[in-house]
């Protein structure tokens, strides 16, 4: 595999309209690109983890949400996903399952080396799927670990499965207001006209604007701040997206790893979120 350093962040404001271009203009492909995009001297601004606090519902404090890191590696997943050689546009595509083991509690006054890279290309009953690993480390040590697996829709084997869910007994409920997606883009960087506004959402499909799985991810973590050991892995798989603004059931039980919770729409049985956190 090969290595591209990079000196700056890449710029968001640059990457959409190259991710437009490429999904409007680009052709398929079947491999992966291999290459691993590396920046040092990655560093945390403690405004913008505060503001990504209160987005997310987790209190401040000197450790970072197990979440935030993947807003330091989203401007080198966008990077790496619009180079010429990766197969797919990113128009389209779904990003459908997060998995993120902190290794030991990550710091905010911390120095890193951030390395993403894509990988795992494999048929999905709906198309095809694979894995953006991104990793922190110090010193050379693995301190976090992030694994997005995203769909490209299109050539699957059809539907499998669906099953027959029940309502949840809800832990909590709560009222996701229409702003929390434009909210959350805001500290994330991530753009998706989805995710903005209703006008934006319905040129994609969508009723109404969408809220970001990974804000979901992050408040659903959130609501287990002060009960989480030092090193386990949160693993989620992305459902039914939430349509803004929008009344969700959260709810959580234990299981002989740790904790296993569940994100519903309060009003129907249909699932937003599945996940489970381990101990390591």
């Amino acid at each position: 595999m090969s290595v591209k350093e990079l000196d700056t962040t890449p710029s968001l404001s640059s990457l959409y309209p190259k991710a437009l271009l490429g999904s409007v203009f680009g052709s398929e492909g079947d491999r992966l690109p291999g290459t691993e995009f590396v920046r040092t001297g990655v560093v945390v601004d403690p405004a913008h983890l505060a503001a990504y606090n209160q987005v997310c519902g987790f209190r401040l404090t000197d450790e970072l949400p197990a979440t935030y890191p993947h807003i330091l590696a989203f401007p080198l997943q966008m990077a790496l996903m619009t180079e010429r050689d990766f197969p797919f546009g990113l128009l389209g595509m779904v990003h459908v399952a997060n998995r993120i083991t902190q290794h030991r509690p990550v710091r905010i006054d911390e120095t890193f080396t951030l390395r993403v890279r894509a990988e795992n290309l494999r048929p999905h009953e709906k198309g095809r799927q694979f894995d953006v690993i991104s990793e922190l480390t110090v010193h050379d040590s693995p301190v976090w670990t992030d694994v997005s697996t995203y769909l490209r829709r299109g050539g699957g084997s059809g539907s499998g499965p669906r099953e027959q869910l029940a309502a949840p007994s809800p832990s909590a409920i709560w009222q996701v207001p229409g702003d929390i997606g434009r909210r959350y883009a805001e500290v994330s960087g991530d753009r998706n006209p989805i995710h903005l506004h209703a006008v934006t959402a319905k040129l994609f499909g969508f009723p109404s604007a969408i809220a970001h799985g990974m804000w979901t991810k992050a408040r659903s973590l959130a609501a287990f701040e002060g009960r989480l050991p030092e090193a386990f892995i949160v693993d989620v798989r992305f459902k039914q997206p939430v349509l803004l603004p929008a009344k969700a059931a959260f709810t959580s039980w234990h299981t002989d790893e740790g904790w296993a919770f569940e994100l519903w729409n309060a009003r129907k049985p249909k699932p937003h979120l599945e996940g489970s956190i381990v101990r390591l």
